[in-house]
């Protein structure tokens, strides 16, 4: 049998909690986001859009096909602007 010791929790500073709600709301609103364009354009709601034509076809094909990468790729670099942003607000940020 290994003897299991148990480490005290780590104790999160008021603007640690800050830090990381402000984290998980960037990453929530993110794929918030990503589903409704990957899942609800591309797919659930491209019957509603299909008559509205981009690039020579609907504009459900659109997101399935280019949209949701497009806005994948600029929440990509919305997330990494807004964490360099945040990283700096709260005194973390790389040197």
């Amino acid at each position: 049998m290994s003897d299991h010791t148990t480490h005290p929790p780590t104790t999160m500073t008021k603007d640690d909690k800050a830090y990381w709600s402000a984290n998980v709301r960037i990453i929530t609103i993110c794929l918030i986001i990503w589903a409704i364009v990957s899942f609800g354009f591309g797919i659930i709601l491209r019957p509603l859009i299909s008559w509205i034509g981009i690039g020579g076809t609907d504009l459900g094909f659109w997101f399935a096909q280019q949209g949701s990468i497009l806005v994948f790729l600029a929440l990509i670099f919305f997330y990494a602007w807004r964490m360099n942003r945040l990283d700096r607000q709260h005194g973390v940020e790389e040197e």
